[in-house]
């Protein structure tokens, strides 16, 4: 007997219909003797249809009234998947994120989680029940809603996973496993039996959607075994996200291609090229909750510099605000530019440690297609490239396929 959190996204949850299919597979991990908690999202588009409606009364509606109006998606739903599990005879019982309680910090939208009170959620698996839990939510410290930020509900079940010592936590998506692309943009890419959480790690942080980068961290600071599988699809193995590398085999040199369409690009122009420059310029930014990505100092000349970095594309009006209102003058900048026509691709792969010239190669592909490469960022198991938006789909599918990730 194993203790299994499964999470199922928007798309699972969908309609009556998908609920009750979540049900019967739920019941089937119950009848082989299985504790179960389950993890849900909102209803797919209800997350978006909550923000439409609260911007019609407010363009920018404050944060902490929008993370109200948003975690109602998911408490419809956690009562909908504990109505269709009794309606199979099998004890349910539902919480919302204040219930448990998922205790988190009080960055509304994007809030993440401090500790979790698993107490209760123990004492009904021990008595019986499957528990059914708001992905995507928390209360923070004065016990005000918060809200986890996209994704959100993959964190909620891998942190809940750690917080239980699950056997397994089984992310059940609208895809069946993790691929070497989105096969939306390359037909060919392949599913993956497995991949390191390094790997993972790397390609979440890059754009791919099929994980929060948030949840695959909890899963390998307390070592939760994650599995990602399709919601429709009973047979599938999906992806298993392992802990290290299989030391008895020869690991790809690349296993991934990610990217971003949501970044933007801000250059400061003409600052003064010395010490405490770059923190007079991230500080604000960081003050007001905006994250930054890559960053770029040029090298300086005649005492001036050019200072890069890129931003969610969401944020880069406010951050340009910052800049101009707050920053531009006490440094003197001669100019601030934003540009959100960009895109980022990056290549991921733990052969990359044992592999030279694999920059070169990604590098010569790029240029062999007139793509030119505007930022560069590296680590030890990833490349990573700014280029012009226009360009994306086309960097992806020469890369896929230069590095053979469609081979077998």
């Amino acid at each position: 007997m194993a203790l299994i959190v499964q999470k199922y996204g928007g798309t699972s949850v969908a309609n009556p219909d998908r609920i009750r299919n979540l049900a019967r597979r739920v019941a089937r991990y119950k009848a082989m003797g299985h504790k179960v908690v389950v993890v849900v999202s909102a209803m797919s588009g209800e997350t978006n249809r909550l923000i439409s409606l609260a911007k019609e009364i407010m363009p920018d509606p404050d944060p902490r009234e929008l993370d109200v109006i948003l975690s109602t998606g998911e408490q419809v739903t956690i009562g909908m998947t504990s109505l269709a599990l009794m309606e199979l005879g099998i004890k349910a019982k539902s919480y919302t994120g204040s219930q448990v309680k998922i205790l988190t910090d009080d960055a509304f939208t994007k809030a993440r989680i401090l500790s979790i009170d698993e107490g209760n959620i123990k004492n009904d698996l021990d008595n019986g029940y499957v528990v059914v839990v708001a992905g995507f939510q928390g209360v923070d410290g004065n016990g005000n809603i918060t809200t986890l930020g996209r994704g959100g509900s993959d964190t909620t079940g891998v942190a809940l996973a750690a917080a239980l010592k699950a056997d397994e936590c089984q992310i059940y998506t609208d895809v069946d496993g993790v691929y070497t692309t989105d096969p939306r943009v390359v037909p060919e890419a392949r599913r993956l039996d497995k991949i390191t959480f390094e790997e993972m790690l790397e390609l979440a942080s890059q754009g791919s959607k099929v994980l929060q980068i948030r949840s695959v961290e909890f899963a390998g600071k307390y070592k939760v075994k994650l599995r990602v599988l399709s919601s429709f699809d009973d047979e599938g193995e999906g992806t298993l996200i392992t802990f290290e590398e299989e030391k008895d085999m020869e690991q790809p040199v690349i296993s991934g291609i990610a990217f971003n369409r949501d970044e933007a690009k801000i250059t400061v122009l003409g600052v003064p090229d010395k010490p405490g420059i770059a923190y007079q310029i991230l500080g604000p930014i960081a003050e007001a909750n905006v994250d930054v990505d890559m960053i770029i100092q040029n090298t300086g000349a005649d005492g001036t510099t050019d200072f890069t970095f890129t931003v969610n594309k969401n944020e880069m009006n406010k951050a340009l605000s910052i800049l101009r209102d707050k920053v531009q003058a006490h440094i003197g900048a001669r100019e601030i530019k934003g540009d959100d026509k960009i895109a980022k691709v990056s290549i991921v792969g733990v052969g990359m440690r044992s592999h030279v010239g694999i920059a070169s190669k990604m590098f010569r592909i790029l240029a062999e297609e007139g793509i030119n490469i505007q930022m560069i960022s590296t680590s030890e198991i990833k490349i990573a490239v700014v280029i012009d938006e226009k360009y994306l789909e086309l960097a992806v599918r020469v890369l896929h396929k230069a590095f053979e990730l469609d081979a077998e």
